[in-house]
């Protein structure tokens, strides 16, 4: 990858340019992670090698010229934990490159919108829709409101506005996203502030990888952790019926609205822990918001589980166990190791697999499909 920043900007935490040998790094990092547990040769899920991010966060570098006039640019932080700043990002979309640079321009055209900016993010999706937000240290006010209207209409992307307990929705707080899984459509709306994964094209391919290994069934799902629905609903199609839960209140209104766009009748979300959903199943207690949910109704056999870095709590582990087929997606080898470590102990590891997610950094995510013994 050519970036000037390469090895200064701390985004990119592995320094060898070329993106075969950072990825082969990690790779056989991995390999001997778990070579314990593992003796066959893993799948492996490439990124692009630059313009693969969709979602980016950067700082605003302030300076002063001879006449003292400010002048603002991008900046992220350094390897040494300064600010370094930027003129241009190789990693971000293509889309995202294009409207920082105009961005930038009608922002320090006014003094305004550049008054005590601090912080610009940028969401993007496939569809080039765009929201960016813009984070300040002062209270926005009704001018503010219309000269952001105006840099919305002429850059057609979509604003907010946030400072200390204020939020201000210009037009929409999402964005529109159309994904090709398998050769389907699937329609998604993602709201700023909720997750989404960073990486498009490897987030395809993930669900292609799950959806390729599994067959068409009778039987439900169980997923855990299942955020805006990324994986639940191209999921759907191949059970009977799913019951998803997550503890994100933003999280669970964008899965509702994504099952709306697509037309999907089969899942039930539920906004709840991991750990009061096994107490739920295990019926140690009665819970309001499950009041509509009949859980004996569902037939189990399969249990999707994508937590956070944390991994599986004990509780959580446990219940995982109970099922005959676990799909765990992972951003964190080191405890998926440590959980495959006891899931192992009841189940076969069939399949193993690496998605580059995080191009040039120590990160890298995981997929692993497992059987009861």
């Amino acid at each position: 990858m050519e970036c000037k920043y390469f090895g200064v900007c701390g985004s990119c935490t592995l320094f060898d340019k070329n993106y075969e040998e950072q990825l082969n790094y990690k790779i056989s990092r991995e390999k001997e992670r778990f070579s314990d547990l593992i003796d066959f040769d893993f799948e492996i899920i490439k990124s692009k090698e630059q313009n693969f991010r969709n979602r980016a966060e950067f700082r605003i570098w302030k300076n002063f010229d001879e006449n003292e006039n400010p002048t603002i640019s991008y900046a992220m932080t350094s390897f040494e934990k300064s600010s370094v700043e930027i003129d241009s990002c190789q990693i971000v979309t293509t889309h995202i490159q294009e409207i920082m640079e105009k961005l930038l321009v009608l922002l320090q055209e006014d003094e305004e919108l550049r008054f005590k900016l601090y912080a610009v993010e940028f969401l993007n999706s496939t569809t080039n829709d765009m929201l960016v937000t813009l984070i300040y240290h002062k209270k926005l006010d009704e001018n503010w409101n219309e000269k952001a209207k105006k840099i919305e209409e002429k850059l057609n992307i979509k604003i907010i506005g946030r400072s200390r307990g204020q939020k201000v929705i210009i037009s929409d707080e999402f964005i529109s996203e159309t994904l090709n899984i398998s050769n389907k459509d699937f329609n998604f709306l993602y709201q700023e502030g909720g997750f989404t994964q960073p990486n498009s094209g490897v987030n395809i391919k993930m669900i292609e990888w799950v959806l390729d290994k599994l067959e068409k069934q009778d039987n439900d799902l169980c997923e855990l952790y299942c955020g805006g629905g990324n994986f639940t609903i191209p999921l759907s199609q191949k059970f009977r019926k799913v019951l998803a839960t997550e503890i994100s209140k933003t999280s669970i209104k964008s899965a509702l609205k994504n099952c709306e766009l697509n037309n999907i009748e089969n899942i039930d979300f539920i906004r709840m822990s991991a750990e009061d959903f096994v107490e739920a199943l295990e019926e140690k207690r009665e819970f309001r918001r499950l009041k509509d949910i009949d859980l004996k109704s569902y037939n189990f056999d399969t249990i999707f589980v994508d937590p956070p870095r944390a991994g599986l709590d004990d509780t959580t582990r446990n219940l995982v166990k109970n099922f005959d087929q676990i799909i765990y997606i992972s951003c964190n080898p080191e405890t998926l190791h440590r959980d495959l470590k006891e899931l192992t102990k009841t189940h076969k590891i069939i399949n193993f697999a690496l998605f580059d997610q995080f191009a040039y950094t120590e990160h890298i995510e995981s997929g692993v499909f497992l059987n009861k013994i």
